[in-house]
């Protein structure tokens, strides 16, 4: 897969999670996706789409931003600065992998 096409879909995946848009975030996913951090660990659409909207629903905003952005074949490597409420600052960092269709098929998040 082409790395700036892996560098955008990351892209509009974090600013789509920064303006807690579930609508946006849903066309992002695959229906099989997986996500997997800290505290969560789910699989399917619908059950990502609810963990992601239990965070949205925990916090009033949270402002992802990408330092760093590593990709190769279908994956991408994020390192995040995500501010939470305006105040709470995370280290994070975010392993994608996307499948042939473009979509997300896989989130690993880390906190550093």
């Amino acid at each position: 897969m082409d790395i700036n096409i892996l560098k955008n879909l990351a892209t509009e995946y974090f600013n789509s999670f920064s303006k807690k848009s579930i609508t946006e975030i849903e066309k992002t996913l695959s229906e099989n996706v997986t996500l997997n951090d800290w505290n969560i660990s789910c699989s399917g659409k619908s059950e990502v789409i609810g963990a992601i909207k239990s965070i949205f629903d925990s916090v009033d905003t949270i402002d992802v931003k990408s330092t760093n952005i590593y990709c190769c074949k279908d994956v991408v490597i994020a390192e995040l600065e995500i501010v939470i409420n305006n105040s709470i600052v995370e280290l994070v960092v975010d392993i994608i992998t996307f499948d042939i269709n473009n979509k997300i098929a896989s989130i690993r998040a880390y906190k550093c």
